[in-house]
């Protein structure tokens, strides 16, 4: 598990097929690798990845044919940096919120607003992930804990302040990114509470608008 709130950023030094998997390497001088150990978790822009080999300035770990298919990883290379966090120990501080490390899907910048104190990010989530982000929620960007401050259908829209800029790859967004995301894990338990009875049947049912009528979550 993770919080979200990156340690380092990373560069992508090399990727080496292997098969339909790929080895991932990334160095980085700033992550404390003083107790990783092989078989760990390290969010690389907010995907879950398992070290298994490491030195003091850098780690390599194997990505699937699965991930690669449903994360930004389709557009890495030698060169990319990538924000980076350690999975969380129980004394850690719990800065951001419920990361997995579980991508759900890859939205695109739209749009880059620079105001005096802060930038105003706008990005486009798969519209199948539009109904997990609210207005004052949590939504994981390439790793990094935010706040989501408007939502507009399936865009919606980030604050970030200069230092999140300078310590994250943020900073490197431009219109037309891909990005990374994971949706608050509290939407997804709960739209599965929701279904009660009916979560143990097919796959086929689910929740729609007949359902939270029928159950008075939408009012004439």
């Amino acid at each position: 598990m993770f919080t979200g709130i990156i340690q380092a950023l990373g560069t992508i030094s090399a990727l080496e097929n292997k098969g339909s998997d790929i080895r991932l390497t990334v160095e980085s001088t700033g992550l404390n690798m003083a107790d990783v150990k092989l078989g760990d978790s390290i969010a690389t822009n907010g995907v879950c990845l398992t070290v298994v080999d490491f030195s003091d300035t850098y780690y390599q770990a194997d990505v699937s044919a699965e991930t690669i298919k449903h994360t930004g990883f389709t557009t890495y290379k030698a060169g990319t940096k990538v924000n980076l966090e350690l999975a969380m120990r129980p004394m850690d501080r719990f800065g951001g919120h419920i990361v997995s490390g579980h991508v759900d899907g890859v939205g695109n910048v739209t749009k880059i607003n620079q105001h005096k104190d802060y930038f105003e990010v706008w990005i486009k989530a798969p519209d199948e992930l539009a109904k997990y982000i609210a207005h004052k929620g949590s939504i994981t960007v390439d790793g990094v804990s935010l706040t989501v401050n408007e939502v507009d259908g399936a865009e919606f829209m980030l604050w970030i302040i200069p230092h999140t800029l300078k310590e994250t790859v943020i900073g490197q967004y431009k219109v037309g990114s891909k990005v990374n995301l994971e949706v608050d894990v509290v939407a997804r338990y709960l739209e599965r509470l929701l279904l009660g009875d009916k979560a143990a049947q097919p796959a086929t049912s689910g929740i729609d608008m007949a359902f939270l009528a029928q159950h008075g979550f939408l009012k004439n």
